[in-house]
C-alpha cells in the first residue's frame, strides 16, 4: 500500500515539470531574401496586406534591420523602404506573407 502514494507523488511532480518547462512559441522570423540588381526573384509578392506600418517596421527590426526610414505601402499592398543592416544600406520590401526582400 505504500508503494501506490509514493507512485502518485512521483507521477505527479514528473507531470508537473514537464508542465512547467514548455515555453511559449513565438513565430518564426520573416524570410529574409537579399538580391543582386541582376538576380531573378520572385519575391515580394503582392496581394492584399494586412500589415500597418507599425507591424511592417517591427518585422523589419526584428529581422536585424535598423534605422527603417521611408516606409510606404505600393499600389500592389508591398511595403517598401530603407533600412540598415550590419552597417549596409538597403532598399527593403515586404509582402503580405511576411517576406523580406533587400537589395
Amino acid at each position: 500500500m505504500r508503494k501506490t502514494p509514493f507512485l502518485a507523488v512521483v507521477l505527479g511532480v514528473i507531470g508537473a515539470s514537464s508542465a512547467l518547462a514548455q515555453t511559449a512559441v513565438s513565430p518564426p522570423p520573416a524570410a529574409v531574401i537579399t538580391t543582386s540588381p541582376d538576380a531573378k526573384t520572385t519575391a515580394p509578392v503582392a496581394g492584399a496586406n494586412s500589415f500597418t506600418e507599425s507591424e511592417a517596421r517591427s518585422r523589419l527590426e526584428a529581422n536585424g534591420y535598423t534605422n527603417v526610414t521611408g516606409l510606404e505601402k505600393d499600389d500592389k499592398s508591398i511595403w517598401r523602404g530603407k533600412a540598415t543592416k550590419n552597417g549596409t544600406s538597403f532598399h527593403v520590401a515586404l509582402d503580405y506573407q511576411g517576406t523580406i526582400v533587400a537589395e
